[in-house]
């Protein structure tokens, strides 16, 4: 039976997910990709969803249930890639047994995010299908098409999607549930054990494979080439969300042919059959430009491609139908004028925010040592980079406080102070702290704990209860692992602490223990309507 609910794409990825008969999904959270577990966390009973402690655990996890023949979901942001690339690309030569899809949701114009990299390239590397929906109903469609692609080559498929289409809705039309599959682990160990010689049978084999992506890239139902016959001066190669961008200029009405792509390897027969009814293409592409070199190799270079490399569309950001008109030379009108008296209002820990307790403690600190440098890390602590505390000296990546912090020590900073929350240090930071404890590194830890994943919405951390165990396992010191309290009334107690870690010559965490705001609110808020 067909229904139609309105979705987020997020929501319909996770919906398509569950209708395609996961059995697991494995996620570490991070926008604008959470809200896809979240979903099915509120939906699925019958599927494994608990978060995981990182993106590289998310990975291997999913693909050992693959190796047990049944599907799964593995979910990220972008730069979670980084972390799961190892896992990622051995996966394609270990190839899969149940369906295995990897959905990546980039963040081109960096709205909550340190890069806007394009996860497609991963694919790429890879060697193994994309797919890139244009719509909430096609990114639905998708995943029963995704995990039968993936159970048909024996090979992970990447979904790559973009904030705009991961947070917004539209009305989508579902169907039917199929059955999860029956277990049914691998026998076949030589796909799985890359020792030396595996891994080159096993890489031949996905060299080998080529040509069938290329086949079912060609004959995709989500590759689609409208008004191939026309001859023009210019056509269109539109890549996922951009066809959106390009449709709202009505290319159709100038009889200017357009050529949809959301399965890769790109479709080299469209493109060349576009290619010769044009004189010049242009590349609409939300992220970095891939596609556009593609087709300048495929197409030579006496052919005249157009897009992001050559100016023509912004080379960063977001791409808008207005970018996308004036390159196409269709004269764009402003709708509504841009407000000139709207005040900037940037973010900032929230009023009572235990955060806000840290940073005045270190800064109170710092200010007695001139030559005080603090290493900051991916949370919402830190805003503590900005007004009124203007605390931490750097923020890089998930984990890098602590071994940046190690790095400065090593070259002779004094003190060198490491802020870390607590789900990044379970995330990447617990192998930094390793490594300080073995080189005995004069670093001060700061792993302010809220008890929970605050910045992408109050998930589980992955840690709770457990950052002094898990410190005096590392080999951190006994009396050199401080808990306090992050209150106003504490502070002297919290300066002292910190002076007397800083002046100790070796390793030293603090913990800095006090639940978020917005969880604690939620809980209460929850626990009174229990008694009403």
């Amino acid at each position: 039976m067909t229904n139609v609910k309105l979705l987020l794409g997020d929501e319909a990825i996770a919906l398509g997910a569950i209708h395609a008969g996961i059995s697991g999904v494995y996620a570490y959270p991070g926008t604008p990709s959470t809200e896809i577990t979240e979903f099915i966390q509120n939906n699925a009973t019958d599927v494994r969803s608990r978060w995981c402690t990182n993106e590289k655990t998310a990975m291997e996890a999913a693909l050992g249930m693959s190796y047990a023949g049944k599907r799964a979901l593995v979910c990220m942001k972008h730069v979670g890639m980084n972390v799961a690339a190892d896992a990622f690309v051995n996966s394609a030569i270990t190839g899969v047994n149940g369906g295995l899809v990897v959905l990546a949701a980039d963040d081109p114009s960096m709205h909550s995010s340190q890069n806007e990299q394009d996860s497609r390239f991963y694919g790429k590397f890879a060697m193994i299908p994309i797919l890139e929906p244009s719509t909430q109903q096609e990114a639905y469609d998708m995943m029963k098409y995704a995990y039968s692609l993936s159970e048909e080559l024996k090979l992970p498929v990447l979904m790559r999607i973009v904030t705009r289409l991961a947070h917004s809705r539209a009305g989508v039309k579902v169907d039917d549930a199929v059955a999860q599959n029956a277990l049914n682990p691998d026998n076949e160990r030589t796909h799985w054990v890359l020792l030396p010689g595996n891994a080159r049978r096993q890489y031949a084999s996905l060299v080998a494979k080529q040509p069938q992506l290329q086949a079912s890239s060609n004959a995709s139902p989500h590759n689609s080439l409208l008004s191939a016959a026309c001859k023009s001066a210019i056509g269109i190669v539109a890549c996922g969300i951009a066809y959106n961008y390009v449709m709202e200029n009505e290319p159709q009405k100038a009889g200017i042919p357009v050529l949809k792509i959301s399965q890769y390897p790109i479709p080299e027969k469209d493109i060349k059959e576009l290619a010769a009814n044009c004189e010049t293409l242009l590349i609409a592409e939300d992220g970095q430009p891939l596609v556009e070199e593609q087709v300048k190799a495929l197409l030579g270079s006496e052919y005249t491609v157009k897009g992001r490399l050559t100016g023509d569309l912004p080379r960063m950001g977001e791409l808008t139908p207005d970018c996308v008109g004036e390159a196409l030379g269709i004269k764009v009108e402003q709708a509504f004028a841009s407000a000139q008296n709207v005040m900037p209002r940037p973010p900032a820990l929230c009023q009572g925010c235990g955060h806000r307790d840290v940073y005045n403690a270190l800064n109170k600190v710092a200010a007695e040592y001139p030559e005080a440098r603090i290493f900051g890390d991916i949370g919402c602590y830190t805003l503590g980079a900005l007004p009124p505390f203007r605390a931490i000296d750097s923020c890089v990546d998930m984990g890098a406080s602590i071994t940046m912090a190690k790095g400065a020590a090593d070259a002779g900073v004094f003190p060198a102070i490491a802020v870390i929350g607590d789900s990044t240090f379970t995330h990447s930071g617990m192998t930094g702290l390793l490594d300080a404890v073995n080189d005995k590194s004069n670093i001060t830890v700061v792993i302010s704990d809220n008890l929970t994943t605050a910045m992408t919405g109050g998930q589980d951390s992955a840690g709770t209860n457990k950052f002094e165990a898990i410190c005096l396992g590392l080999g951190v010191e006994p009396e050199h692992v401080r808990v306090v309290v992050p209150l106003p009334k504490n502070m002297d107690e919290i300066t002292r602490i910190i002076r007397e870690e800083i002046e100790y010559n070796g390793v030293s965490v603090i913990i800095p223990r006090r639940e978020c705001l917005q969880t604690l609110n939620r809980k209460l808020r929850k626990q009174k309507a229990q008694q009403q």
